[in-house]
């Protein structure tokens, strides 16, 4: 801080520090204020105790809320005092998952595995029994009894 001389012309010379600049740098991203559940209660307490007209703003001008704050607050103690006042996670709920699902699951890949396979063998058995038409190979005897029954 530099010392600025106020005038020369008086005799005790008074200094002035020279005013500093605010910081004109803003956050990329506002943080977002998270109240603990006691917090919301004390607050809460608070407010209910006043009497007098202005204690409420002053309450709230001190701890820099808003109204829509004890709204809220409020709706929540009524919900449930200790899980609507908890901290609550932001975003996307998570989904409970059943115990078998990964059971099912795998069992789901290996029946779809066996199905291709079984498709194969079948594609593979009928164009070795167009060839043998063709070649007129006759085919063995137990199949010729499968087809007969």
């Amino acid at each position: 801080m530099e010392k600025v001389k106020r005038s020369e012309s008086d005799d005790p010379v008074t200094e002035v520090p020279e005013p500093v600049a605010p910081d004109p740098e803003v956050p990329e991203k506002p943080r977002r204020r998270t109240f603990s559940a006691q917090y919301k209660l004390r607050i809460l307490q608070e407010v209910e105790a006043c009497e007098s007209p202005g204690e409420i703003g002053s309450i709230l001008r001190r701890e820099g809320l808003y109204q829509s704050h004890l709204t809220g607050w409020r709706r929540q103690r009524e919900e449930g005092i200790l899980n609507a006042l908890k901290s609550q996670k932001r975003g996307r709920k998570t989904k409970d998952r059943n115990p078998l699902a990964r059971k099912v699951a795998e069992l789901e890949q290996e029946n779809r595995k066996l199905k291709g396979s079984l498709k194969k063998a079948e594609t593979i058995i009928e164009f070795q029994k167009k060839v043998s038409e063709l070649l007129e190979i006759p085919l063995k005897e137990a199949e010729n009894e499968e087809s007969a029954s």
